[in-house]
């Protein structure tokens, strides 16, 4: 029999469907194999499930608040058993939007300019701000949120209402807002795995393009980039996973315009659906699903 592996899906955040579909079918692919497998919830069960099961590995498979920013993390550490992707520190800072970028910009790493919004602060003066630094149109998202949740695209005339509509953060991102093509990069573990491109018949590649069926996004494999600009995106991407501390499997999401490449945010826990970027990327360079599933539970037993 090979490994027991607990695979932690679901969780509270906004991303939960996201995740019970990575969690289903990671467990189906790893069953199918010959694995002994058991999904689990984040919640009070987790210790039991934990202690009665014995897993050699977990595998998260949780996206969003308390799945990829350190704090399942945590928890896990305090279990002693070993788990995927990246570590405490790591998944803090990149699930963190602001942070992140500030070690995107110290490291040289290109990525759009922006300003913080705390909803302590008056709005009156934040269009002028905007204008001043930015320029409209902005990206307005909130700093702690993945799958493009909660992301707009803002004009002067409607960017007031969108601040509105995202009160419950504390603060959001207002970002400058960069056209040109969208750009995926993966790296495993410190290699450069691939890109791809994605060509959404939507503004941007946001919630409904990447999870709806019916969004028609067109993924291109291998990418028409000359092979000086390939290489930029993919040492790029591969200086921001190592920045950050990451370990295992990272997406990078970039715009490509007028030449330039910008750094957007970094994924410390890329789906592992049937539309997931990280998997296709992987097959097109031969490694297919389960061989993915199995390095990534395997780089998870190395010491952190």
């Amino acid at each position: 029999m090979k490994k027991k592996v607990l695979i932690l899906s679901g969780g509270i955040s906004k991303e939960r469907l996201i995740s019970l579909d990575t969690g289903l079918q990671v467990a189906k692919e790893l069953k199918k194999n010959g694995y002994n497998v058991k999904i689990s919830e984040p919640d009070n069960n987790l210790a039991k499930n934990i202690k009665i099961f014995k897993p050699c590995v977990v595998f998260n498979a949780l996206h969003g608040q308390f799945g990829e920013d350190g704090y399942v993390q945590t928890i896990l550490e305090r279990f002693k058993v070993p788990y995927t992707h990246s570590g405490v520190i790591a998944s803090s800072i990149a699930m963190d939007k602001e942070i992140s970028k500030k070690i995107f910009i110290k490291n040289k790493i290109k990525t759009p300019k922006f300003i913080i919004y705390s909803y302590d602060i008056s709005k009156l003066n934040l269009i002028k701000k905007i204008q001043k630094k930015l320029k409209f149109p902005v990206v307005v998202k909130p700093i702690n949120e993945g799958s493009s949740v909660n992301v707009f695209i803002c004009n002067k005339s409607n960017i007031l209402k969108i601040i509105n509509f995202l009160k419950n953060y504390k603060k959001v991102m207002i970002e400058e807002y960069i056209g040109g093509r969208e750009i995926q990069v993966a790296i495993m573990g410190n290699k450069k795995l691939g890109a791809i491109e994605l060509k959404p018949k939507r503004k941007f590649y946001d919630y409904k393009a990447k999870y709806n069926t019916n969004s028609k996004t067109k993924h291109i494999i291998p990418v028409d980039l000359k092979s000086k600009h390939l290489k930029k995106v993919m040492g790029m991407a591969l200086n921001a996973h190592k920045k950050i501390g990451c370990k295992g499997v990272t997406r990078s999401d970039f715009k490509f315009f007028k030449d330039k490449f910008y750094l957007l945010e970094l994924n410390t826990q890329p789906g592992m659906t049937k539309l997931s970027l990280v998997p296709e990327i992987a097959a097109f360079k031969g490694i297919t699903f389960i061989k993915l599933i199995e390095w990534i539970i395997n780089d998870a037993t190395k010491k952190r």
